[in-house]
C-alpha cells in the first residue's frame, strides 16, 4: 500500500477563535500576555465536541535521559556514547552537551508539579541505561541509579501520572561500543536482554507501558550511514568518518536492535508481564510519504520510502518478515532470521510507537535524476524527499526548514499504519513542532508560541478524525515538555511547551501548555489526583 495522491497541496489550522478566548479566560497570568493579532492564523474548526477518546485515553508529556537529566557523572553512572560523542568537537553544532541539560535529576519534582498544572495523565520518559548499567552485564547495577528511578516513578505514581518508559533512547552505556562495536554484534542482544530484566524487575510494578526503542530508524541511518549519531560510522559520500560501512552496516545494526527488542519481549512475557499486566512495544519516527506525481514509478517510490523508514522494523516485528520491497532491493545485504529469531519474533508487541512530526513528497530517483540527498541511493530505497510541488508547499514551512505543518498527514498515517497492521493499538508517542532559538528573539516571544499552538491543534484534530474512523489509538504525548538538549543540534532548537531559560533552568509554561491544557480539559478523563 502507498500513500494515497494529493493535488492540493495544503495545510489546515484548525484551532478555533474561540478555544483561544476560553485560554485567556481559563489561565489569567501575570506572564501571559495574549492578542487576538495571534488569533490570525487559526481558522474556525468543523471539529464535533463530542470526545473520540476511550476513558483510559493518555495524553502527556515526552522526555528522554539524555535530553532532561543532566548528573551525567553523579551517583555511579557510567559513560554513555552520547557522553563521547557530545563531548567530542564538532559534533554538535553549537559546541555544547547534555553534562547538565535541563537538570531534571535534580528537578524532576519540579517538572512533575508542571504536569500537574497542566493536567496530563501520563509521561512518558527514558531510562539511562549506562546509569542503571555503567558497564552493561560486565558489571555490577548502580543501586543509586535504581534508586533514583523508584523516587521518580513513585512521585508520578503519587501524582496519579500513567507511566510509558522506554528503555532506549539513543544512549548506552560506553563500555558495549568499547567491547564489541555494540549493535554491529549478535552480543548486544544479550545485554539488551538482561538490562530489559532489570527494568522489568525493579519498575515493572509499576510501568504499564514499555517501549524497548525510540527511533531506531534514526538511530541507525545517523549512527551508521551518515556518522552524525555515535558511533559516527559512514563511508564513501554519505558522510565524513574514521571507519564504517554505510552500504551495510545500517542493516547490520538494525537487525541487531529488532532482535534485542524480541529478546526483552521474549523475557517481560515469560517472567513479568502475568502479574505486572502491562504492555510492550517499539517507538518508530513516523514520517507520511505521498507520490510526488501520478506516475507510476513515484507511486512505487513511496512503496519503497515506507518500507525502508518505519515499516524496516515494524513489520518484521509485526509480520515476521523484511519488507518485500527491501529484500528485492538489498538481496543478500539484508540480514536473515534463524528459525530460533523467527519463533521470537512472533512475540511482537502490544502497540506500535508513533512519533509523527511532519510529511513528504516522494519522488522515483531510479528512471528520473534526483539531487543527493537522504535515501536517494540504491542502498537506502532510491527515493528523493520533497516538500514542494509545482511551487506550492506541502504545508506552512516551519521554522526549522523541515518541518512542514501538514496536519492531514497525521490521519493519513495512523490509517496506513491500522490498514497495514491489522489496527494493532497505537500511541503517540512523540508529537511537536520546533523553533529556533534566536537570540533576537525575547523570552516573551518564546512563550507565545502561536504557531506551536495551531500546529497542535491541527495534528491532534487530524488524530481525532482517524479515531472516529476507527483506529485504535490509545495516547498521544507532545514533545516535549521542556525545551531540551536537541541532540546533534544542541540548544539551538526549541520544542518544549514550557520554556526554559537555561542560564537558570527555570521553567515556564508557554501559550501552547495553556492550550493543551485546555483541550485536555475539554476532550480527556483527568484522573482524579490531577483535579
Amino acid at each position: 500500500m502507498r500513500g494515497a495522491r494529493s493535488s492540493t497541496p495544503s495545510s489546515s489550522p484548525f484551532l478555533p477563535l474561540v478555544v483561544m478566548m476560553v485560554v485567556v479566560a481559563l489561565f489569567p497570568s501575570s506572564s501571559f500576555s495574549f492578542s487576538l493579532k495571534s488569533a490570525k492564523p487559526f481558522l474556525r474548526s468543523n471539529v464535533e465536541d463530542d470526545s473520540p477518546f476511550r476513558e483510559d485515553f493518555l495524553f502527556g508529556t515526552a522526555a528522554s535521559s539524555y535530553q532532561f537529566e543532566g548528573a551525567y557523572l553523579s551517583d555511579g553512572k557510567g559513560i554513555s556514547n552520547w557522553d563521547v560523542h557530545s563531548h567530542t568537537p564538532g559534533k554538535i553544532v553549537d559546541g555544547s552537551n547534555g553534562d547538565v541539560a535541563v537538570d531534571s535529576y535534580h528537578l524532576y519534582q519540579e517538572d512533575i508539579k508542571l504536569m500537574k498544572s497542566l493536567g496530563v495523565n501520563s509521561y512518558r520518559f527514558s531510562i539511562s541505561w549506562s546509569r542503571i548499567l555503567p558497564k552493561g552485564r560486565f558489571g555490577e547495577i548502580n543501586q543509586a541509579g535504581i534508586a533514583y528511578y523508584n523516587e521518580l516513578i513513585d512521585a508520578l505514581v503519587l501524582e496519579g501520572v500513567e507511566l510509558f518508559v522506554t528503555l532506549c533512547h539513543f544512549d548506552m552505556p560506553q563500555e558495549l561500543e568499547d567491547q564489541y562495536k555494540s549493535w554491529l554484534s549478535s552480543e548486544i542482544q544479550e545485554d539488551f536482554g538482561y538490562y530489559a530484566d532489570v527494568c522489568f524487575k525493579y519498575f515493572g510494578d509499576r510501568v504499564k507501558y514499555w517501549s524497548t526503542f525510540n527511533e531506531p530508524n534514526f538511530q541507525v541511518t545517523f549512527g551508521y550511514r551518515d556518522g552524525t549519531f555515535p558511533p559516527s560510522r559512514c563511508s564513501g559520500h554519505f558522510g565524513n568518518c574514521t571507519d564504517g560501512d554505510s552500504e551495510t552496516e545500517p542493516y547490520i545494526a538494525a537487525h541487531n536492535i529488532i532482535l534485542s527488542h524480541a529478546a526483552a519481549v521474549d523475557v517481560y512475557r515469560t517472567k513479568y508481564q502475568k502479574d505486572q499486566k502491562g504492555m510492550i512495544g517499539i517507538v518508530l519516527h513516523c514520517a507520511w510519504f505521498e507520490p510526488f506525481s501520478d506516475s507510476e514509478a513515484d507511486g512505487l517510490a513511496t512503496d519503497r520510502a515506507n518500507a525502508f523508514f518505519a515499516n524496516w522494523f515494524f513489520d518484521p516485528i509485526v509480520l515476521g518478515r523484511y519488507p518485500e520491497e527491501m529484500s528485492q532491493v538489498l538481496g543478500s545485504t539484508l540480514p536473515e532470521f534463524s528459525s530460533k529469531d523467527m519463533e521470537k519474533l512472533k512475540q511482537g508487541l502490544d502497540f506500535l510507537g508513533i512519533n509523527h512530526y511532519t510529511s513528504y513528497y516522494i519522488k522515483d530517483c531510479i528512471y528520473s535524476a534526483c539531487e543527493p540527498g537522504l535515501g536517494t541511493t540504491r542502498s537506502e530505497g532510491s527515493f528523493q524527499t520533497i516538500q514542494e510541488r509545482d511551487g506550492f508547499p506541502m504545508g506552512k514551512r516551519g521554522d526549522l526548514g523541515w518541518q512542514y505543518i501538514y496536519p492531514q498527514g497525521m490521519e493519513k498515517m495512523v490509517t496506513y499504519l491500522k490498514d497495514r497492521y491489522n489496527n494493532v493499538p497505537m500511541i503517540i508517542s512523540e508529537n511537536g513542532y520546533g523553533e529556533m532559538n534566536s537570540p533576537m528573539l525575547t523570552t516573551g516571544d518564546f512563550l507565545n508560541d502561536v504557531r506551536r499552538v495551531e500546529y497542535m491543534s491541527g495534528y491532534l484534530e487530524s488524530l481525532m478524525a482517524a479515531i472516529r474512523k476507527g483506529a485504535d489509538v490509545r495516547g498521544y504525548y507532545a514533545w516535549s515538555l521542556l525545551d531540551n538538549f536537541e541532540w546533534t543540534n544542541g540548544y539551538t532548537q526549541r520544542f518544549g511547551i514550557c520554556h526554559v531559560d537555561y542560564n537558570t533552568l527555570e521553567r515556564t509554561p508557554k501559550l501552547s501548555a495553556k492550550w493543551f491544557k485546555g483541550f485536555i480539559a475539554k476532550y480527556g478523563k483527568t484522573p482524579r489526583a490531577l483535579l
